[in-house]
């Protein structure tokens, strides 16, 4: 299911991990959804579908918000997923 949300705030990694007071991050695959999932300090998050894919090379983590049900979540992605470039200046 591909959910429309909202970016509140992206930030890297390390910053997460500083800002939340978390030692590691783990990134876990549910095998009868097929889904992959972030664990830390006890929360949970989401991932992009591109985890799965081995492509994520700068990693990011954003607080989103669904546009749906107004539920905020943490998601790992790509930096830059879900944009589009309209401009090189």
């Amino acid at each position: 299911m591909d959910r429309d949300i909202k970016f509140l705030e992206t930030m890297s990694v390390d910053d997460f991990k500083s800002q939340y007071k978390v030692d590691k991050i783990e990134v876990k695959h549910n095998d009868r959804t097929g889904k992959f999932f972030i664990v830390f300090g006890g929360e949970t998050g989401a991932c992009s579908q591109k985890i799965g894919t081995g492509r994520l090379t700068d990693p990011v983590i954003s607080e989103v918000c669904a546009t749906d049900t107004g539920e905020k979540f943490f998601m790992l992605h790509q930096r830059g997923e879900g944009t589009k470039t309209v401009a090189v200046l």
